[in-house]
């Protein structure tokens, strides 16, 4: 098994119970939302790390440029010293340089759009990336498992906490968003009283929340309400 590796639950059945209790969130009133409780270490007390992204797609487009342009600007010079002429595109380049001032507008353009891009390139080199995977804990019990990282789909974990949802009694469509620090679910209850299925859904979601094994708990915000009039 690999160092960096993850994998995406198809169903509830898939997902393993990691924590020796389930946590559940407390039931809300109808202003603000449900919240539930978050950590920010995993269970053996590192901090959770994120999946760095190989950046394959920025890396060849700059490494393809910046060869293109040198390799031109090699050719060049090689056929200046080899007693022919300079390029057109050089001359008028340095021509251009040598006599526009600081503060001509084409110089500012020129000025942003190599410092935009340089601080593209600098935030691609110090973030992590791949938003999508969530890291899960590690197994503490279990030998040899130290080296072996774990990560869910965003995407994937949205969806089985969505059919978890809907199975509330009262509940008849469930939206379900997750993020780092966040799970936002929104529930329309045809039937039952919504505090009563708004409660219900925290215990639901917190549980499977839990269940989920993550090294960083989300917190859970949970809104209830009723379906508007003609879509029923």
């Amino acid at each position: 098994m690999s160092a960096n590796t993850w994998r995406q639950p198809t169903g509830d059945s898939d997902l393993p119970d990691l924590s020796p209790d389930h946590g559940q969130a407390a039931p809300s009133t109808d202003g603000p939302p449900s919240t539930g409780a978050t950590a920010a270490v995993d269970e053996s007390g590192r901090s959770a790390r994120r999946f760095w992204s190989a950046r394959r797609i920025p890396a060849a487009i700059v490494a393809l440029l910046s060869a293109a342009a040198i390799g031109l600007l090699l050719y060049d010079v090689v056929s200046v010293r080899a007693g022919q002429s300079a390029m057109r595109w050089r001359r008028r380049l340095a021509e251009e340089l040598a006599t526009r001032p600081l503060d001509d507008i084409w110089m500012i353009v020129g000025a942003a759009v190599a410092m935009a891009l340089g601080l593209w390139l600098f935030l691609l080199a110090v973030t992590p990336g791949l938003r999508r995977l969530l890291p899960m804990r590690q197994p503490t019990d279990v030998p040899g498992t130290g080296e072996v990282r774990a990560g869910l789909d965003r995407r994937a974990a949205a969806l089985v906490l969505r059919d978890r949802a809907v199975r509330v009694p009262g509940v008849q469509s469930a939206r379900v968003a997750v993020g780092r620090r966040k799970v936002k679910a929104r529930a329309q209850a045809h039937f039952r009283d919504l505090d009563e299925v708004r409660a219900d859904l925290d215990a639901e979601l917190g549980e499977a929340v839990t269940s989920l094994g993550l090294a960083r708990q989300p917190t859970l915000v949970v809104r209830v309400r009723r379906p508007k009039k003609g879509l029923r």
